[in-house]
């Protein structure tokens, strides 16, 4: 028991790291550079790694438990799905159409929303901070991460299964170690975008063209790593030959 609590203790820290991944990071920098409050930019990165654990929990779970096998084209074709996606997002930074997104779904700040700081039941029952916010981001900014998360957790959700089920025998305790290092991963995401928020939020308020170079930079670099996995993937990887070789990481 000390062992398997040991064991979980590791996920959580980890799932932490993992959070810290480089195609991690340059996807939620992406979102974040257009956020303008520290707080919504944690709540961003903590729905991002919800995302992502519910993909891990569930196709890892289903592969330690029925000890189902991912085909090497399927497994390269989720993790260039990660490329692409990071292409995208790069492709919509630069070009304003993720601001528009972002501004068209966004609640105005005037409406009864807002005032939802000053709602007494909203502070009574506790959960007036996560509503605040969730409602001030707009359906639109919640699903992204959330989207985004997920195909994360496509990608990596075969190679965390298989590393467990050749470390944890019990399934019972396999799948306890994933759905601690997706709680880790949470944490993790949600700790970095907060952190990530901090010179964002304040070149917005004090340096607007510095505001600007930061958006276009990570619009760059998001479509130069997006171009980089998936070349890496379609052709090292072979996933556009006749006989993909497919490592799972």
């Amino acid at each position: 028991m000390v062992s398997l609590a040991g064991i979980l203790i590791l996920g959580f820290i980890l799932g932490m790291r993992h959070a810290t991944d480089a195609d991690h990071v340059v996807a939620v920098m992406t979102i974040v550079t257009r956020q303008r409050k520290i707080a919504k930019a944690g709540v961003i990165g903590a729905l991002w790694g919800i995302g992502h654990t519910l993909t891990i929990f569930l196709v890892g779970a289903a592969i330690i438990l029925f000890k189902i096998t991912i085909p090497p084209r399927l497994g390269l074709s989720m993790e260039f799905a990660v490329g692409l996606m990071l292409i995208l997002l790069g492709v919509l930074n630069l070009t304003g159409i993720l601001h528009w997104l972002q501004h068209r779904y966004t609640p105005p700040t005037t409406t009864p929303l807002a005032q939802a700081d000053e709602d007494p039941a909203l502070v009574a029952n506790g959960s007036g901070w996560l509503e605040r916010h969730l409602r001030g981001l707009g359906f639109y900014a919640v699903l992204r991460p959330l989207v985004i998360g997920t195909v994360h957790g496509l990608a990596g959700s075969a190679a965390i299964a298989i590393l467990v089920m050749t470390t944890i025998a019990d399934p019972r305790w396999a799948i306890a170690y994933l759905l601690v290092f997706g709680l880790g991963t949470i944490a993790g995401m949600a700790a970095m975008t907060t952190a990530m928020a901090y010179p964002i939020v304040y070149a917005g308020r004090k340096m607007f063209r510095w505001n600007q170079a930061i958006t276009v930079g990570s619009g760059l670099l998001s479509v130069a790593f997006g171009l980089f996995i998936s070349f890496q993937i379609g052709f090292g990887g072979g996933l556009f030959a006749a006989t993909p070789h497919w490592v799972p990481r």
